[in-house]
């Protein structure tokens, strides 16, 4: 990724206690996306991909146009702050993905998105 093309993105996930069941195998978690254009020249996001795995190697994959129905566009130095969640059948898991960015330049590029980890509370050390 050049300079110009350059999308820094941070998470923050959350375990959702109310809204998980233990019992029935359903945890979920928020998670809290800020995507910043820290290239030179504005971009769009046009798509997500998105691989998330339980500990007991269930994958799914998620595939889709844009974040939270919207494709933002951000020109150098702006960001874009959504929150959505997954769930997942065990306590802990990995989720990690890419968005695919157009530039103003016309040229596509991926944003990766750097795994993290889901986990409840206490759970890891």
């Amino acid at each position: 990724m050049s300079e110009k093309n350059k999308i820094i993105i941070e998470v923050v996930p959350q375990y959702i206690d109310a809204q998980s069941s233990p019992e029935a195998n359903r945890y979920i978690f928020a998670y809290t996306i800020t995507i910043t254009n820290a290239g030179i020249i504005p971009a769009k996001l046009l798509t997500r991909h998105w691989l998330i795995t339980d500990s007991n190697g269930k994958k799914q994959e998620v595939r889709g146009s844009g974040v939270i129905g919207e494709q933002p566009y951000l020109k150098p130095g702006e960001s874009f702050r959504y929150t959505s969640g997954a769930m997942i059948e065990t306590p802990v898991g990995v989720m990690q993905g890419k968005y695919v960015m157009l530039s103003d330049s016309g040229e596509q590029f991926k944003a990766p998105v750097p795994q993290f980890t889901l986990s409840i509370p206490r759970t890891l050390h």
